[in-house]
């Protein structure tokens, strides 16, 4: 089978990029695997891809940023998707020509506005699988009235969660198109889990406000007054940077707290730690979730919608805390720092949940759906083909009789002129 994932820029740092990349990888493993990038923005991607796998990209920003049609305004891409102003007249060229020509079975879209170029523009032989890595809640209505025109084209919809999954089926009316959850995934780690004697809690995501780590350092600083031997360290760029490098200084935790950058693969980085932590105001799923745990560390996170919900079992792997509350998430941390045998042995079962999360395991219930959609696929044009082949041959056969009973008309008509 040869599967394609149309992605938006799979030179950037993302949750969706990571989680592409490792489905990718797993399938590649038994399948023609691709990686379309509708933009590029470097040299090289930030996160590894398996050499098996192909990555061409569209719309190369280092050289086309300036060309004209990349300033005219896209039509295809949704004007109510976030993304919306990196797209243009020339990312609509150049995705609709490359899903025109496109040889996959089976092509993956990555975000909302690519899952509609999707539906709208990929030919009725392939399959269409649209992943839904943002939860519906957070689109605005004018994106879900979007959505609901383009989605029925698609043959599946899979969010990362059950969650999310159900509030689709309850709230998006989308008849014929299969609705599954499909995880992300986490690949084994190569390295020795944590041991649980690091004193350091370790977090990582894109520096933006719905991450909430101002709240995490905040919150940290009960552990740092409490325990001054541990340290926080948050892995990751975004916008905000400045503003919480000054919240560090302010609170004088600039020798307890480090923003330490991106980095990637975060595999050696979270086994120097013993604890993860997540404070988002929302996680559609919760990518470093699993990470942390997959590497030992039970992980203190907000109960935020919807991932770290299905992710934690509170008490066993981890802690879940209530959205926004300071004074819960530093107790909660507080709780794992103070008691050695309860972070060892919650780091432990971490470890076991998070092989749910394997991409053996994901990649199985992938596999099994492209397998039966394209099943689905195939039974449908041998079904078009003998309905075709039945109305040819009933027109035959009604033209037969058309002409014997003319026939018959004109012999007689010639023997009443005779």
């Amino acid at each position: 089978m040869k599967i394609s994932f149309l992605i938006h820029n799979a030179y950037a740092i993302g949750g969706t990029i990571t989680t592409t990349f490792n489905l990718a990888r797993a399938l590649a493993e038994r399948h023609d695997v691709e990686v379309i990038s509708a933009l590029r923005s470097r040299e090289r991607p930030s996160v590894v891809l398996d050499p098996r796998v192909r990555l061409r990209a569209l719309v190369d920003l280092r050289h086309e940023k300036d060309d004209p049609r990349h300033r005219a305004p896209a039509k295809v891409f949704p004007a109510a998707e976030n993304r919306y102003g990196e797209y243009s007249a020339l990312t609509d060229e150049r995705i609709g020509a490359a899903l025109a020509g496109i040889d996959a079975d089976v092509v993956v879209g990555t975000r909302p506005g690519l899952n509609v170029h999707l539906a709208l523009q990929a030919p009725e032989r392939v399959v269409r699988v649209g992943q839904e890595h943002l939860m519906l809640d957070q689109h605005s209505p004018r994106l879900r009235n979007a959505l609901r025109k383009a989605y029925p084209r698609l043959d599946a919809l899979t969010p990362v969660t059950e969650a999310d999954a159900a509030v689709y089926r309850r709230k998006m009316r989308l008849p014929g198109v299969r609705l599954q959850a499909l995880p992300n995934s986490v690949p084994a780690p190569t390295l020795p889990p944590a041991d649980g004697r690091g004193r350091i809690v370790v977090a990582a995501g894109r520096l933006t406000p719905v991450k909430r780590f101002d709240l995490l350092i905040e919150a940290f600083a009960a552990v740092a007054a409490a325990h001054p031997d541990w340290t926080l360290r948050i892995y990751g760029r975004g916008e905000e940077k400045e503003r919480l490098r000054a919240l560090i200084d302010r609170l004088g935790l600039y020798e307890s707290v480090f923003l330490m950058g991106a980095v990637t693969p975060m595999e050696a980085e979270w086994v120097k730690g013993s604890i993860g932590a997540v404070a988002s105001a929302y996680e559609s799923f919760g990518m470093t979730v699993v990470e942390a745990m997959s590497c030992g560390l039970p992980v203190v996170s907000t109960d935020c919608p919807y991932g770290p919900g299905e992710i934690i079992s509170p008490g066993e792997d981890g802690l879940l805390v209530p959205v926004g509350d300071r004074e819960a998430l530093s107790g909660a941390l507080l709780r794992l720092v103070a008691d050695d045998e309860l972070r060892r042995r919650m780091g432990r079962t971490a470890r076991d949940n998070a092989l749910r999360y394997r991409p053996d395991t994901v990649v199985a219930q992938a596999e099994r759906l492209f397998e039966e959609l394209s099943a689905a696929r195939r039974d449908g044009r041998a079904a078009a083909r003998t309905h075709d082949r039945a109305l040819t041959t009933s027109g035959y056969a009604a033209g037969d009789t058309l002409l014997t009973a003319a026939g018959a008309v004109v012999r007689a008509a010639r023997k009443v002129r005779r």
